[in-house]
């Protein structure tokens, strides 16, 4: 552990496991009203994505305490990637949120109260039955679903992949309500992936995340992966 991340107070750990990850070309103009500021959007070969992903929250600990009947749970996100420079590295590449599934009421009011996040609480469901990976959640009195179906075996994808750059970006951006930014390290190893020979999907996204996105997560993705996970460890976040 370098003595920057020993600096760094843990907020929470646990796992995240079984991460299926759609990934869509997106217009860069759509985005650039979220970048927080002191960040800008991150693309790979000139592309930018957005990225709906649905895991698995294991053993889960805020301050090292394990919360009664909020340890396991799942979530889905909608993400993009952007970048700092920083001092202290060549670069900081991270994620910022634009909004989060999650089954518990309580988690959601403790992501928007301490990293003003998006959080949003509905009822949820998962299949985990390789290879099939799925995730559902419950709104307008219908079921969407998140899900895809691995092929092959397991696999560290190489450094200059698309799965990489989706995967391995270890930094989380939020914008306050004064404009200004929280940034936050999550530690992990890398991960191994599978390719996805089917995934899908099916969820009302414009009512979800608004007409513009919509038009876009209606498509077909860019690609589709599902990573093994491991644990991890969200540290404390600081203003920039």
């Amino acid at each position: 552990m370098d003595r920057m991340t020993s600096s760094m107070s843990t907020f929470l750990t646990a796992e995240w496991r079984y991460l299926v990850m759609l990934n869509y070309e997106v217009d860069p103009a759509i985005l650039r009203s979220r970048v927080p500021a002191g960040t800008e959007l991150d693309t790979w070969h000139g592309r930018t994505f957005v990225s709906v992903v649905g895991f698995r929250f294991l053993d889960t600990r805020v301050l090292g305490i394990p919360i009664p009947f909020h340890r396991d749970f799942d979530e889905v996100n909608l993400r993009f990637y952007v970048r700092r420079e920083h001092p202290e590295d060549t670069m900081r590449r991270g994620v910022v949120f634009i909004k989060e599934v999650v089954p518990r009421a309580a988690i959601a009011w403790v992501a928007r109260n301490v990293y003003n996040e998006n959080y949003v609480a509905l009822s949820m469901r998962h299949r985990i039955v390789l290879p099939d990976v799925a995730y559902e959640w419950y709104r307008a009195a219908t079921w969407s679903r998140l899900a895809a179906t691995c092929s092959g075996e397991s696999y560290l994808p190489d450094d200059g992949s698309e799965e990489t750059f989706i995967a391995e970006h270890y930094w989380g951006y939020a914008m306050q309500p004064d404009g200004s930014t929280l940034e936050y390290r999550v530690e992990h190893p890398r991960w191994n992936v599978w390719r996805c020979s089917t995934s899908s999907l099916d969820s009302d996204v414009d009512g979800l995340y608004g007409s513009e996105l919509g038009s876009f997560l209606k498509s077909e993705p860019s690609s589709a992966f599902v990573a093994d996970g491991s644990a991890i460890v969200v540290r404390k976040g600081v203003p920039i």
